[in-house]
């Protein structure tokens, strides 16, 4: 336990929890709009479900490591490309694909639907199909959380301990920012545009074609940082129209 008196492991562990909980910021979106279209007797059970099977699959993946570094070895080359894909290209590739649809979907229900046939595909979804979508891509968004764990830290205490608690503060926060998506139905498009970016991102990467992340959670705060402005002036614009 001489580990645990080293200044080194736990700037490491503080370090890596910081960055669990910003790579699990897109988790919680989509875990979110998902859970969302469930009764809302079920929602908050979905996402908790949810970021309980983020961690159980982190921890997995952590008790695997020497599975998940095999994973970035290549066993296929892609002449097109000029690219040798690996086990992990794969799930990126697959995972961002399916993030792609789901997102253009979501868009399309929100442009094209009306408030009846929201209802109605809210009562058709089903709480099992519902998991199962999050599961799928918590693995996804798992495997470049594990991928950093072991880049950053060589404990597996200190790995699975900063991905419990990054978990339970994404928990806490999980219904909150549920409730504010809900509420503010731009702020929803804005997540469902950042997602479709992320499975843009994730298909790049799977395909050898690195995007620094740090590009698209700065454009998510800057962009979340200008809705929370305009919602501000419209709730302002709302209170004179009244006082009038």
């Amino acid at each position: 336990m001489e580990f645990l008196t080293d200044p080194n492991m736990w700037a490491g562990f503080l370090t890596l929890t910081v960055l669990e909980i910003v790579l699990g910021i897109d988790n919680i979106i989509f875990i979110s709009i998902l859970a969302g279209k469930l009764p809302e007797n079920q929602q908050a059970k979905a996402r908790r479900l949810g970021l309980l099977g983020a961690m159980v699959t982190r921890i997995m993946l952590l008790f695997s490591l020497s599975w998940v570094m095999s994973l970035t070895q290549p066993f296929l080359t892609l002449p097109i490309i000029d690219h040798a894909l690996s086990g992990r290209d794969l799930i990126l590739v697959t995972g961002g694909l399916f993030l792609l649809w789901k997102s253009v979907k979501e868009i399309h229900e929100k442009i094209e639907g009306n408030e009846e046939e929201e209802l109605l595909a809210r009562r058709q979804v089903g709480f099992a199909a519902t998991i199962g979508q999050i599961m799928v891509l918590d693995i996804v968004f798992s495997l470049d959380s594990v991928i950093t764990a072991v880049g950053l830290v060589d404990q597996l205490p200190v790995m699975i301990a900063a991905v419990v608690i990054s978990v339970a503060i994404m928990m806490a926060a999980a219904t909150p920012v549920s409730n504010y998506v809900s509420k503010h139905p731009t702020m929803k498009m804005l997540a469902l545009s950042f997602l479709l970016l992320i499975g843009v991102v994730l298909v790049g990467e799977g395909i050898g074609q690195h995007i620094s992340k740090g590009y698209i959670y700065f454009a998510m705060a800057f962009a979340f940082g200008v809705e929370m402005l305009n919602a501000r002036i419209r709730a302002i614009e709302e209170r004179r129209k009244k006082d009038k």
